[in-house]
């Protein structure tokens, strides 16, 4: 069973190109040859040989392994017991993170997974997708993280280099959460739920790297939204409150007085006068280059 897929211009950070399940024949080989995608096989029986940058590796049913893009490499079933093995192919910005987290690199290419057959039951579930018509793209990727998802979390101790990005990786997820929900009523606990990870661990990751707490960053967030509202003549005072999570206008003062150094009411009648007078000098200067080019004598 063999399906190749079209390129995915809906899933550009992960997309399915090709699966298939083979039983090879003794002996069956395929290279020396080069892949423009990520392609990952898994043994389901049997035995073969992979071979890559002057690397031979000998595996079995539980094994498996990954070919990077543009690498050349070899495999071949071995002659009395060869290996039935299913695969699939993918691409996208976040496939080389996702097979870092999973311990999976040039240099250490080879899959030990041998708890269950959830990778093989991933590729079942990927062939019996034909049915899906305005959905299959997007069952195909959800498919494709689940099964990456299996090898992360059941793969080698990450190296620090990959909790190195790991670590960032929580950070922008904190950042895009506060950005997306700070209308809201949210707390640091709500952030730390929704990443899935200890609230006192993710505050000493995000204190370590940014500088500042969560807290602290998610009401300096709210303050300058607040200010970016000040402008807007039919927005009150208590309405641009409610707007960046505030039910409490007192409380909103206080914490808006605390970072900007004056009261809402005050930095607004600043703001407004501010506007005011870069409309009139650029009325001022409208009016100047109209009457110098009034004055300009005409060229025949």
């Amino acid at each position: 069973m063999l399906e190749y897929l079209p390129r995915s211009k809906q899933h550009a950070e992960l997309h399915t190109t090709q699966f298939g399940i083979e039983e090879c024949i003794p002996g069956h080989f395929f290279g020396p040859a080069v892949r423009s995608h990520y392609l990952l096989h898994y043994v389901l029986s049997g035995q073969g040989v992979f071979e890559v940058e002057g690397k031979r590796y000998y595996l079995k049913k539980g094994q498996g392994f990954l070919i990077f893009p543009e690498i050349i490499t070899y495999y071949q079933a071995d002659t009395s017991d060869p290996w039935t093995y299913c695969w699939v192919g993918f691409n996208g910005t976040s496939a080389e993170l996702l097979l870092k987290q999973a311990g999976l690199t040039k240099a250490s290419p080879i899959i030990h997974y041998d708890r269950d057959d959830m990778i093989y039951q991933y590729l079942q579930l990927m062939n019996e997708s034909r049915v899906f018509h305005k959905a299959r793209e997007t069952r195909l990727t959800g498919l494709l993280y689940l099964l990456l998802s299996q090898l992360v979390e059941y793969g080698p101790v990450a190296s620090p280099e990959v909790k190195e990005t790991r670590a960032e990786i929580y950070v922008e997820q904190v950042k895009d959460f506060i950005e997306m929900n700070y209308p809201q009523s949210i707390t640091v606990e709500d952030i730390a739920q929704y990443i899935g990870l200890n609230r006192s661990y993710l505050c000493s990751l995000f204190k370590e790297r940014m500088s500042v707490s969560i807290q602290n960053y998610l009401i300096h967030y709210r303050i300058n939204k607040a200010c970016e509202m000040m402008g807007n003549a039919e927005l009150s005072i208590a309405d641009i409150s409610r707007s960046v999570g505030y039910n409490d206008p007192l409380l909103f003062s206080k914490m808006f007085k605390k970072l900007k150094g004056s009261s809402p009411k005050n930095y607004r009648t600043e703001i407004q006068a501010q506007i005011q007078d870069d409309t009139q000098e650029s009325m001022i200067q409208i009016e100047e280059e109209h009457l110098f080019y009034s004055y300009m004598p005409s060229s025949n």
